[in-house]
C-alpha cells in the first residue's frame, strides 16, 4: 500500500517494473490463461432450455417498489471526519397508469402526475470517523441512531412495527414467541432473546440497555473508535427490506387480502440478507409460506443489476429467444456453471436468500435477473415452485423502460427518488455537514 497524497506532498508512486517477477510464476501464468478464456462455451449457451411464457393481460394492479442510496461525506479540515447519509424510499404506482407511459419517450407531465404523492421517504446519518457524543463511544452512538431511525416518527414508527411483526412472527398470534438470541453489545454474553413485543430491555448479564435492533447484529461490525461504511450499507439494505414489508404488513393486518394478492412488491437488488443479518431470512420465508398456505399470494420480486448472475445472463442472452421466456438455474447449475464451486457443504442460498434466481427474456434486447420466493427454502427449476412467478413476469413485461439497459420503470423511478447522487446532492450534504462536524 503506497503512501497517500496529502495537502503538502504528492503520493508514493507504484514501481512500474514490480510485476516482472510476478508474471514468471507458473501459477500466475495459469491464471492469466484462464483470464483469456470465455466464461461460457457457445455450445453450452445453445443447449440451455428456455421456456416460453404465454403473454397475458391478467397482471398485478399496484406496484410497490423500494430502493435506497448512500453518500459518504468527508470533512475538509484535519483530522478528517466522515458521515454517511442514508436514504430509502417506498414508491407506490398504478400499473394501468404506467402501462400508458411510452417506455422510450415518457412524457414528463404524465410521469409527474403518476408520481404525485406516491412515495414515502426515510433518511438518517451515521458518524463514521472522529465524531463522538458526550459519554458515548462510536458503537453506542450508532446503535442509538439505528434504534431511533427505525422509530422514525415521520413514518409513524411503522418500520419499527414491521421489524417487531417479523421478529415475533405476529401473524401467528403466538404471544409466547421471543426474538432470536443475540450477543450483548456491552458484555458480549448471549441474550436468549427478548420477550414478545419488547423493544428495549436490560441485558440479564450486565444489566445495560439493549434494543431490539441489536438483535440484527450491527454492533458486531463496529469498533469503539470507528464505524465501517459496511454498517451504513447494511442498514440501508435492511431498511429497504423492512420498508417494503411494511406495505405487506399493512394489508395483512387490515385483512385486505385481495389487495395484497393483486399487488407486486418489487425490490432493487436480490432477495437476500447476508452475514449476521440473515437471521431475518427464516422469518420472511415463514410468513410468505404461511400466507400462501392460507390462500394469499405474496407477489414479491427483486431485480439484480450487477453481479455473477447478471454477467452470466449477458452471455446467455446472445442466443436467447426473442420472446417472453425464462430459464431457472437450480443449485447444481449455479454451483457448477455460475459460481464454479461444485463442492459446497451448504446448498446455495439456503441461509441468506429468501428468493430463487430466474433469468427472464422479455424480447431480443431486454433480459433481467429476478429473485422470486418459494416460501420455505427449496432447490428447484420448476416455475410453479416460485410463488406467483408467471404473473410477476407478465406484469414486469409491461413495465419495461428503454432509458437504461434492462431497466424496469418502477425501479428506475424509485432509484430517482431515493438517489443521493454524487452531484449535486453530495455538495449540498457537504455544505450541511460542514456546519455539523466542524
Amino acid at each position: 500500500m503506497p503512501y497517500q497524497k496529502s495537502n503538502r506532498l504528492s503520493g508514493e508512486k507504484a514501481n512500474k517494473l514490480g510485476h516482472i517477477e510476478v508474471i514468471n510464476s507458473d501459477l500466475v501464468k495459469k491464471i492469466i490463461d484462464e483470464f483469456e478464456k470465455p466464461l461460457v462455451e457457445s455450445t453450452q449457451v445453445a443447449s440451455l432450455n428456455w421456456v416460453e411464457i404465454e403473454k397475458s393481460d391478467d397482471v398485478l394492479e399496484t406496484i410497490f417498489c423500494v430502493d435506497g442510496s448512500l453518500q459518504i461525506v468527508t470533512s475538509s479540515t484535519l483530522p478528517k471526519k466522515e458521515l454517511a447519509f442514508v436514504k430509502t424510499a417506498l414508491l407506490t404506482l398504478d400499473q394501468k397508469a404506467l402501462s400508458k407511459v411510452d417506455p422510450q419517450y415518457p412524457h414528463p407531465f404524465r410521469m409527474k402526475k403518476i408520481m404525485q404523492d406516491s412515495a414515502l421517504y426515510h433518511s438518517t446519518v451515521f458518524p463514521l470517523k472522529k465524531i463522538y457524543l458526550p459519554k458515548m463511544n462510536s458503537c453506542d452512538t450508532v446503535r442509538k441512531i439505528i434504534y431511533e431511525s427505525f422509530l422514525d416518527i415521520s413514518l409513524d414508527s411503522e418500520v419499527m412495527k414491521t421489524l417487531k411483526w417479523l421478529t415475533y412472527e405476529k401473524w401467528t398470534k403466538d404471544i409466547t414467541k421471543k426474538s432470536l438470541a443475540f450477543e450483548c453489545p456491552h458484555c458480549n454474553e448471549i441474550i436468549d432473546g427478548l420477550n414478545y413485543d419488547v423493544e428495549v430491555d436490560d441485558c440479564p448479564h450486565c444489566y445495560q440497555e439493549v434494543y431490539i435492533t441489536d438483535m440484527l447484529g450491527f454492533h458486531l461490525d463496529m469498533q469503539d473508535d470507528s464505524v465501517p461504511v459496511a454498517v451504513a450499507t447494511s442498514y440501508m439494505l435492511i431498511h429497504e427490506t423492512i420498508l417494503l414489508f411494511t406495505a405487506i404488513r399493512y394489508f395483512w393486518e387490515s385483512r385486505k387480502y385481495n389487495t395484497l394478492s393483486n399487488s407486486l412488491f418489487l425490490k432493487d437488488g436480490p432477495l437476500a440478507l447476508h452475514s449476521q443479518y440473515s437471521k431475518l431470512v427464516p422469518k420472511i420465508r415463514n410468513f410468505i409460506s404461511y400466507a400462501y398456505q392460507n390462500g394469499v399470494t405474496i407477489h414479491l420480486a427483486g431485480q439484480e443489476k450487477t453481479g455473477n448472475f447478471v454477467d452470466y445472463l449477458e452471455i446467455l442472452a446472445i442466443q436467447s429467444p426473442a420472446k417472453l421466456s425464462y430459464f431457472i438455474p437450480n443449485n447444481e447449475f449455479i454451483d457448477k456453471e455460475i459460481r464454479e464451486r461444485p463442492n459446497r457443504n451448504n446448498p446455495y442460498g439456503s441461509r441468506v436468500n429468501y428468493g430463487n434466481k430466474i433469468f427472464v427474456c422479455n424480447d431480443k434486447y431486454h433480459h433481467i435477473v429476478l429473485s422470486i420466493p418459494t416460501g420455505e427454502y427449496k432447490d428447484t427449476n420448476d416455475i410453479s415452485d416460485l410463488i406467483g412467478a408467471k404473473k410477476i413476469i407478465n406484469t414486469l413485461n409491461k413495465l419495461i423502460s428503454y432509458k437504461y439497459e434492462n431497466a424496469l420503470i418502477p425501479i428506475q423511478l424509485a432509484n430517482g427518488i431515493a438517489s443521493l447522487s454524487t452531484y449535486p446532492s453530495a455538495q449540498v450534504l457537504k455544505l450541511f455537514s460542514s456546519k455539523v462536524i466542524a
